[in-house]
């Protein structure tokens, strides 16, 4: 039975700093938030908010967790709003139907695969001189989308193979006699990226650097596939899962973005 949780930390507080500064610290973190070890299950989640005040976690876990270690290494134990939320997923996954629609955030690492990037990252380089020493050919890369625009191209030709499209958003009608036979009121698809990061860290102190470019996307969503959504809910979109990268989440849509986009 899948559960997602909601986990408030303090960004004033030492733990929660040394946690929000690395995906791979946090990642470990939360994994010890399961009480079967080690975990081989897949783990998702997303920094959902982080501010000088208060940074939220969300994470989907197939088994019941607990996060008592985390609010009382980094949260606020014990103060209103600092106990972690935790709810069964399943009532969620069993609403979703074909043409449906839902309200949806991602956030996730676009890349595209390439024979060899032009600027290699400290791990590719690593890679590509270990194969070129070997007499091996290189296998592919993994190389980042870096504009907006390249990154929502990334989600609007994967969102059939995961089992739902993204639907026009209603452009604001012109004002009465402004109109012209034939205008388009469509404003292009219903999703915009709402906010673009490069995450750097180490996964060991003496390790190379890791390198991420991340886009969070908010819109609306069209069910065309409910067994294969279901499937890129518990599963994830996209490459970097560990590193908070993937989970996506569905919200109900209130009547008047149902009617208008």
């Amino acid at each position: 039975m899948p559960y997602l949780s909601k986990i408030a930390l303090n960004p004033r507080r030492r733990a929660a700093v040394a946690l929000l500064s690395s995906p791979h610290r946090l990642h470990a973190a939360l994994l010890s938030g399961l009480a079967v070890q080690p975990v081989t299950e897949r783990v998702l989640w997303r920094l959902d908010s982080n501010t000088p005040h208060r940074a939220d976690i969300l994470v989907l876990t197939e088994n019941r967790p607990s996060w008592a270690h985390l609010v009382d290494e980094a949260g606020w134990p014990g103060a209103d709003g600092g106990a972690p939320l935790i709810a069964d997923y399943t009532s969620l996954l069993e609403r979703i139907a074909r043409g449906r629609e839902f309200g949806f955030r991602l956030t996730a690492n676009p890349v595209q695969s390439v024979a060899r990037p032009s600027r290699p990252s400290e791990q590719q380089a690593a890679r590509l001189k270990e194969g070129a020493d070997n007499g091996n050919r290189p296998r592919g890369s993994r190389v980042a989308h870096r504009t907006a625009a390249q990154q929502l191209e990334w989600l609007l030709k994967r969102c059939e193979h995961h089992g739902f499209s993204i639907p026009d958003a209603a452009a604001t009608p012109p004002a009465p006699g402004l109109q012209t036979e034939g205008q388009d009121l469509s404003a292009g698809p219903a999703v915009t990226i709402i906010s673009r990061d490069i995450l750097r860290f180490r996964k060991h102190s003496d390790g190379p650097r890791v390198t991420l470019s991340t886009a969070t996307f908010e819109g609306r969503l069209r069910v065309t596939d409910p067994d294969t959504l279901r499937a890129a809910l518990l599963g994830g979109i996209g490459p970097a899962k560990g590193y908070g990268q993937g989970l996506l989440t569905l919200a109900p849509l209130h009547p008047h973005e149902a009617r208008h986009g």
